[in-house]
């Protein structure tokens, strides 16, 4: 089987890049491992989903289904139940192993990849916490999935490590759930979530949020059943303080403790490799430093609003159709955009004028929390944009875009965030 895209990944990026690309009049194969489209979104059954994008609020199943419905009805080909196994650059595209219980193990070809893989939880052995290994450690997204999914009430005395969104929403489900949630420890001084999540989820129901605080001790009890966690306050250098110990008796630890986009079939290709956002570096258009390989969504880095997942997955998709129509112009040039002061990064990592007439939308996460700042863009002596932003928090990424006719050859691209 040839086509002239293959999409890998069936959640709202997949689905996104997938019309988009199909708009343009590209022939497209869609690959899901799960035996339906959706992705995690089926699971998140708490409104807030699509005021950027539909202008109104959904859940995350009723979101999903906005795509869903216009995907079929855009005619796409797509295989459920389906594994990526392996995937190798030839000399006109890409070569993918597939496998799945009703075709086996097959090949499929194409001119170009749109990655939208998603991302994966941290769990407890990224992190260290000593103590015992009993059961009832559990990361917030598989008790998402156990909860409204499958139906099972996973704990009566709930703690969570970390104030992720999916933790966060979950210490309000488990609260409406009959359980009692006896608290969120945060590592930080600050909450990974969005603030909404942490009036919504916490604040309206009196649960604790402990900030600079983490999980020092995990005790079970003989049937190796989860019976008890220490928490303690930790210093600037991320230290427990001594004499800071609270005791909580639970059976169940949700973890909440961070995302890492799922690259791991980029494995054996010659991508450039990004520290920051633990993805791989793009430029404008999504692209890899693999011609023809794009990855967007979570993929490429962890999102706080699917409503961008999509959005910038639409771009990616458009995009990976002009690559197949090769209407990239001829060019070797390129310019680094760098991310500056107080700025944890920046994406994309590069202009690339064979994209010239691609407009560049930059997002960044700030190191900090910060309540008034001046955001500014510079090439050499040459001021492109300055801005100035209120309440800038690490949970949530912020965008702006630079035309491309305010971007010359030759200096590299800083952006700065200053406190004001």
């Amino acid at each position: 089987m040839n086509k002239e895209i293959i999409v890998i990944g069936g959640g709202a990026s997949g689905l996104a890049a997938a019309i988009a690309a199909k708009e343009e009049g590209r022939d497209i194969l869609l690959i899901e491992k799960e035996s339906k489209l959706g992705g995690i979104l089926n699971q998140c059954i708490h409104n807030g989903f699509g005021l950027e994008v539909f202008k109104e609020e959904y859940t995350g199943p009723e979101y999903a289904n906005k795509y869903v419905q216009k995907f079929h009805e855009s005619k796409i080909d797509f295989l459920l139940d389906t594994t990526v196994l392996h995937i190798d650059k030839i000399e006109n595209g890409f070569e993918i192993i597939l496998s799945s219980k009703v075709t086996g193990m097959k090949k499929v070809t194409c001119q170009s990849i749109i990655m939208s893989t998603g991302c994966y939880e941290r769990t407890r052995g990224s992190i260290s916490i000593p103590g015992d290994r009993p059961y009832g450690v559990i990361t917030a997204g598989s008790a998402q999935r156990y909860l409204n999914i499958d139906g099972y009430m996973i704990g009566k005395k709930v703690f969570i490590l970390g104030s992720g969104d999916i933790g966060l929403i979950m210490a309000r489900r488990m609260y409406l759930e009959g359980a009692e949630v006896l608290g969120v420890a945060e590592l930080m001084p600050y909450s990974n979530g969005l603030t909404r999540n942490i009036v919504q989820c916490l604040n309206d129901y009196n649960i604790p949020l402990y900030l600079s605080h983490t999980v020092t001790e995990i005790h079970g009890n003989d049937d190796n059943r989860l019976e008890s966690i220490v928490i303690q306050e930790v210093n600037q250098s991320y230290q427990p303080i001594p004499g800071t110990e609270r005791e909580f008796s639970v059976d169940t630890l949700l973890l909440s403790i961070g995302l890492v986009p799922d690259i791991t079939l980029m494995d054996n290709l010659d991508v450039e490799h990004d520290l920051k956002t633990k993805s791989v570096k793009v430029n404008q258009a999504y692209e890899t430093s693999v011609p023809g390989l794009f990855i967007c969504g979570n993929s490429l880095q962890v999102h706080d609003l699917v409503d961008n997942v999509s959005m910038e997955s639409e771009r990616a998709g458009k995009c990976a159709s002009e690559f197949v129509l090769a209407k990239k112009i001829e060019s070797n040039e390129s310019i680094k955009i760098k991310a500056g002061n107080n700025l944890l990064f920046v994406t994309p990592h590069y202009v690339d004028f064979a994209w010239a007439s691609r407009e560049t939308v930059i997002q960044f996460r700030s190191t900090s929390k910060i309540e008034k700042a001046l955001l500014t863009v510079s090439q050499g002596d040459k001021e492109l944009l300055s801005k100035r932003k209120s309440f800038i928090v690490p949970a949530e990424m912020e965008t702006f875009t630079l035309d491309m006719n305010q971007i010359e050859k030759g200096s590299d691209i800083l952006v700065n965030l200053e406190v004001l």
